[in-house]
């Protein structure tokens, strides 16, 4: 092909059925060094959605794209009444979830929840494996409460490549999440972190913060 021609058609993206994905993270579940059951509670990208949710006791909040529950985990210690969902694509990662948490295996994309059903939602890093981005990012202002809180915590388009990444996975524009929750949220505002609070962002990782 011409170098002209490259600008303007590039080789369309392979359509990944779920069940590819699902069996990528059943086979992940095993990998405890990269796929942790626990996660460090000082890191910020845990006191950022415990400063942004304030006081959980007595409040529903869902995990999307839990994994095996390691944030999920942190807010439970930390407010005992808290009614926790962790929902996760795969079986195999949810096995590893505290029995004081309601797991729960679906899709970000169609949510098994009622609408209005959470006071917070929350999604580290798994937006990026939803495939359609739009659909899941609707879902989660669906099941939310007026006046509920979420949280997404994902990587930026402008360092893609940095990383090695699955063939379905797609990192955010800053602007592009603000708009897609803009379409249910009343506030709406975002930030690039890093994973420690004293340490300078160096623009792989941004929180979108909104409320609805």
């Amino acid at each position: 092909m011409k170098p002209w021609l490259r600008k303007i058609f590039s080789p369309a993206k392979r359509s990944i059925p779920l069940r590819e994905i699902r069996r990528c993270f059943d086979e992940a579940a095993g990998d405890e060094e990269h796929f942790p059951a626990t996660i460090d509670p000082r890191i910020y990208h845990v006191q950022l959605i415990l400063h942004y949710f304030g006081d959980l006791s007595g409040k529903r909040i869902l995990d999307a794209g839990c994994g095996k529950g390691r944030f999920a985990r942190v807010l439970k210690e930390r407010y005992p009444a808290a009614q926790i969902a962790a929902l996760d694509l795969s079986e195999a990662m949810l096995r590893f979830v505290p029995a004081s948490i309601s797991a729960c295996s679906g899709t970000m994309t169609s949510l098994p929840f009622a609408s209005a059903s959470f006071d917070c939602v929350y999604a580290t890093e798994s937006l990026e494996h939803a495939v359609d981005i739009s659909a899941a990012v609707a879902e989660m202002c669906r099941i939310l409460k007026p006046g509920g809180k979420l949280v997404i915590i994902d990587k930026n388009a402008g360092h893609w490549g940095r990383l090695k990444t699955p063939e379905w996975e797609k990192w955010f524009r800053r602007e592009e999440l603000e708009n897609l929750l803009k379409k249910d949220c009343r506030e709406v505002a975002s930030r690039f972190i890093s994973y420690w609070e004293d340490v300078e962002p160096d623009g792989l990782f941004l929180a979108w913060l909104a409320q609805k």
